[in-house]
């Protein structure tokens, strides 16, 4: 039955299964704990080679076709697609094809290996990882819920591969995970909430309210699950800088390794207002800006932007 269910995926334009891992690399680590991912982490390229982070791609639904995120479909195909029919693309978990060879090579090489996947209260992807393992009957795989999306995501796969790096085994990476996933500020500021309205992850209320006054809403992941919090009005540069600049606070007290900027079609004078603003606090050991993949970008729609890191 489950090979029926999650029988691979087969497409047109598919490039060859080796490329379906982004971000494996022959670097050495001083323990065998690899760590795994799903695309809605926003994660660059280069931090998942750096790290030896594996990525897996989620699929984005148009119509009939189905997609890769990150592979064979890029977030401006996916708004031309939407602003053509009038509706926006569904979004579904890993499936069993993707995820077989690696289970395979990871069982065979006897590794553990941590997947931290997109909070579980907005895809089945944990419950399909944690259901290929058993039905590979590999034990050694772990799956992490971050309770969180993009790199609000991406920063717990970093913090975990920077851990196995040091040799930590996976239940001492683990328990540090659960220690600070409440630590995670993800928050984003939308142009639009007909995204978000037409995939079900915010309430028509607040969709309406955000398309008839034309306020630009900040949008909150908070245990899990997104919740509208401040609304801003005015044109979207300098919307996104005075968010920024309403966290000072915050960020001041925040982890001083990294802050995210992920964005998807914002214009590089928006990210870069941002950009500078945070460099300009002096604070951030690593001031870095991200694109949302796929996925994220067809839930959030074009002209979104979010400022994430980690508490202290």
């Amino acid at each position: 039955m489950w090979r029926i269910i999650f029988q691979r995926i087969r497409y047109a334009k598919m490039v060859s299964e080796r490329e379906w891992f982004v971000g494996q690399t022959e670097k050495a680590s001083m323990s065998n704990v690899k760590i795994w991912c799903d695309s809605t982490c926003d994660l660059a390229k280069d931090q998942l080679q750096q790290h030896n982070i594996t990525m897996f791609p989620l699929c984005v639904i148009l119509g009939d076709e189905t997609r890769l995120d990150g592979v064979d479909i890029t977030p401006e195909e996916i708004y031309k697609w939407s602003d053509a029919h009038k509706t926006t693309p569904k979004t579904s978990a890993l499936t069993f094809g993707i995820l077989e060879d690696a289970l395979r090579a990871a069982k065979e090489a006897d590794d553990e290996v941590i997947f931290i996947g997109i909070s579980s209260k907005m895809s089945t992807t944990n419950n399909v990882v944690a259901m290929a393992a058993r039905e590979f009957e590999f034990d050694k795989l772990h799956v992490f819920d971050s309770q969180n999306l993009s790199t609000g995501i991406g920063l717990q796969v970093l913090y975990a591969a920077r851990l196995a790096e040091e040799g930590k085994t996976a239940e001492e990476i683990i328990a540090a995970l659960e220690k600070r996933v409440a630590d995670v500020r993800a928050s984003f500021i939308v142009d639009t909430l007909v995204y978000l309205s037409r995939g079900g992850r915010c309430n028509s209320v607040a969709a309406l309210l955000g398309s008839v006054i034309r306020l630009h809403p900040m949008i909150v992941v908070k245990d899990g699950a997104m919740g509208v919090g401040k609304k801003y009005r005015g044109h979207l540069k300098s919307v996104l800088l005075k968010y920024a600049k309403d966290m000072e606070e915050a960020l001041l007290q925040a982890d001083p390794t990294i802050v995210f900027i992920t964005h998807s079609g914002c214009s590089v004078e928006e990210e870069q207002a941002v950009y500078d603003y945070l460099v300009s606090l002096n604070y951030f050991k690593e001031v870095r800006i991200t694109h949302a993949g796929g996925v994220i970008s067809s839930h959030c729609g074009p002209g979104t932007l979010g400022v994430l890191y980690y508490a202290k």
